[in-house]
């Protein structure tokens, strides 16, 4: 089979048979035009297990693609680990690095397969291993959730406030990908959780702007966290009310004061309530004339974008734009 397309299309097919020439030499070593070899293909495909044991040797698992990823990356990310010969996955091949710098354990991290690692390579110098991004093995598997994965004995408060290179802990990446809960209660202290990075976002704006904010501990959702502001003065309220959070929060936190706190520019948690349609999370009780007609620096209220968004019928009677003489007369008698 010299057609080296016609050996990854047959490794492709499960079930199908694979000629004896596949497994020359010539053939093992050849490549295509991304640098991807003959067990780069079985290895993702699960089909190891077929080849004799001879011809999966360490260096030809270790040999990379363009992008760096040797058969042991495809392997570990397709799940497919267990069909590497006994022997071959030491700590030296499991720490190979891609281009970006994804060692072995990094993608058995993002594939969910931790399992298949062999225990004695989870150790706690393999879970600080850095991509380029600065992301260490605990934010591959806070991001993918598969921080359940791990030996409680190798979370700790050290390991999990690492940073990556924009200044997110293991907590900033679990949050932002609805994981938080994977991480045993005790080690989230309220200290991990007010943690910024490098644009002063804290755990709860991490959780609030990803649409997770569910993932937190109710109690931990007091008026002193929600008010916490980034660089930018954008609060949690402000992005729980601008990605429909509001409902996560208990509703004795949720003041008249809260949501009339301005980020930079001059906007409210109503503002973004009101822009993104999600003002029938607030309590009707706080959706007064007085508040959704404060103005941000632009001179826009909560009322009327919430009109000019079409989310008018979200609004109290008499702030519906048929009411307006009716909100003009109260405003009268208020003075």
């Amino acid at each position: 089979m010299k057609d080296l397309d016609a050996c990854f299309r047959a490794l492709r097919e499960p079930g199908t048979p694979l000629p004896s020439d596949l497994f020359t030499a010539d053939t093992l070593s050849r490549k295509n035009e991304s640098g991807t070899s003959v067990l780069h293909v079985a290895a993702k495909h699960g089909r190891l297990r077929e080849f004799p044991a001879a011809v999966v040797t360490e260096s030809r698992l270790r040999q990379k693609n363009d992008a760096g990823y040797t058969p042991l990356h495809l392997a570990a990310l397709s799940g497919h680990l267990t069909q590497v010969p006994a022997g071959l996955i030491t700590a030296d091949s499991l720490r190979v690095r891609s281009n970006s710098g994804f060692t072995v354990l990094h993608c058995a991290a993002s594939g969910g397969h931790l399992a298949q690692l062999p225990a004695a390579q989870l150790t706690p110098e393999a879970l600080r291993l850095r991509n380029d991004l600065g992301e260490t093995l605990l934010h591959v598997a806070a991001e993918h959730g598969t921080l359940d994965r791990i030996p409680r004995s190798l979370l700790t408060v050290e390991a999990l406030a690492e940073r990556t290179i924009s200044g997110e802990t293991v907590f900033h990446v679990a949050a932002m990908n609805g994981n938080l809960t994977q991480i045993p209660v005790a080690l989230t202290s309220d200290e991990a959780l007010r943690t910024t990075t490098s644009a002063g976002d804290t755990v709860f704006h991490a959780a609030a702007i990803a649409g997770h904010l569910g993932t937190l501990p109710p109690a931990s959702l007091t008026r002193d966290h929600l008010a916490l502001r980034s660089k930018s003065g954008y609060s949690v309220i402000h992005a729980a009310a601008e990605t429909g959070q509001l409902q996560f929060i208990p509703p004795q936190q949720l003041t008249a004061d809260l949501l009339l706190t301005k980020n930079d520019h001059g906007d409210t948690p109503l503002h973004a309530a009101a822009f993104e349609g999600h003002l029938d999370q607030v309590p009707a009780q706080l959706l007064t004339p007085e508040s959704m007609n404060v103005r941000n620096y632009d001179g826009a209220t909560p009322r009327q974008t919430a009109i000019d968004r079409g989310f008018q019928d979200q609004l109290p009677d008499e702030l519906q734009p048929g009411g307006l003489q009716r909100l003009k007369r109260f405003l009268r008698l208020k003075r």
